[in-house]
């Protein structure tokens, strides 16, 4: 039953020994491979992007590469889940979420087959690749798409827990990753549960909800908030959908307003899923930091980022606004 709580088991947790989002689930797919007989793997000819040519020499009855065919590879995956099978299907995120759209709608979410999508160079990872393969809008596509649950991971090792989460959870789910190396957010093991948020600072002034790269800034920020005497509560809200309700609400309750920061558009992403709760339970100021209404341009994956403000400098500033003004 999808939107169901999953609670990740700790003992099952491990420290994954790299900060890439794919090499961390390539290594984490094999080892599912080596716990979970159901589990198959699909790819759209991109074995490299997400490490998995060691799963396909270990399982290859269990691996299938359908070529640059992504809406048939979706087909596929959904006749899979029909037979029992737990098909983690492998493309960019630009592809998954827009390219075989239809197919992730009325084959995998309609009928609610038991199908993971796993996406990779989600944002502005591919910087140079341009408008074509940056994925800024695949959040909010996913979540108007019902019975999707969608986790963005914070850090190398949460994508680990969120495959292994996933694995045991009933229902599609999309999990969205990026390219560079991701700075550890937690020491040591890490608790996951899909749909609780992790409170990794607490602060009685201002929140921070932040998702996938923009967390480890959003840490950063709040150290610089103190240096200001403000003490700034961090959420990583690591599931999307659904939304850790209890977690936001508290949040608003108890501070004076909700900065968000997302590698997105600021247009019904993680921003827009706040900004619905607070504005129907509790309102309060939320302020995001994300992409405006535009498409991205070219250009170094940094650059971009910077550019668009997708930095601890506009969380920073974004969070000293909302405690300027009257509540």
């Amino acid at each position: 039953m999808p939107y169901a709580l999953c609670d990740f088991l700790i003992k099952e947790s491990r420290m994954v020994p790299t900060k890439n989002p794919r090499v961390s689930y390539g290594l984490t797919i094999l080892e599912a491979g080596g716990k979970y007989k159901d589990v198959v793997v699909l790819t759209a000819d991109m074995m490299s992007s997400f490490q998995t040519a060691k799963f396909a020499e270990t399982y290859p009855d269990r691996f299938f590469n359908v070529g640059v065919a992504e809406q048939n590879m979706f087909g596929i995956a959904a006749g899979l889940a029909t037979c029992g099978k737990i098909p983690f299907v492998n493309t960019f995120s630009c592809f998954a979420s827009m390219r075989a759209l239809e197919m992730l709608r009325t084959d995998i979410a309609y009928p609610c087959l038991n199908v993971k999508v796993v996406s990779c160079n989600a944002g502005l990872a591919v910087g140079a690749g341009g408008t074509t393969h940056h994925s800024t809008e695949d959040m909010a596509i996913i979540r108007s798409i019902a019975n999707f649950t969608l986790i963005v991971p914070g850090d190398s090792q949460e994508i680990y827990r969120a495959v292994m989460a996933s694995i045991l959870y009933q229902g599609p789910v999309y999990i969205r990753m990026g390219r560079l190396d991701m700075e550890d957010l937690y020491e040591g093991e890490g608790e996951f549960q899909i749909g609780k948020a992790n409170q990794l600072r607490d602060g009685k002034d201002i929140t921070i909800a932040a998702c996938g790269y923009m967390v480890y800034p959003a840490l950063k920020a709040a150290e610089r908030l103190e240096s200001q005497k403000v003490s700034a509560r961090v959420l990583n809200v690591h599931t999307i959908k659904p939304l850790d309700e209890e977690a936001i609400l508290k949040a608003a309750r108890e501070t004076k307003g909700i900065v968000v920061a997302e590698e997105h558009t600021v247009i019904g992403g993680l921003g827009g899923a706040v900004a619905e709760l607070v504005t129907r339970e509790y309102p309060t100021q939320v302020r995001r930091v994300g992409i405006n209404d535009t498409f991205c341009g070219i250009g170094p994956t940094e650059e971009l980022m910077t550019h668009h403000g997708l930095t601890e400098d506009e969380i920073f500033k974004q969070a000293m606004e909302v405690l300027r003004r009257k509540p």
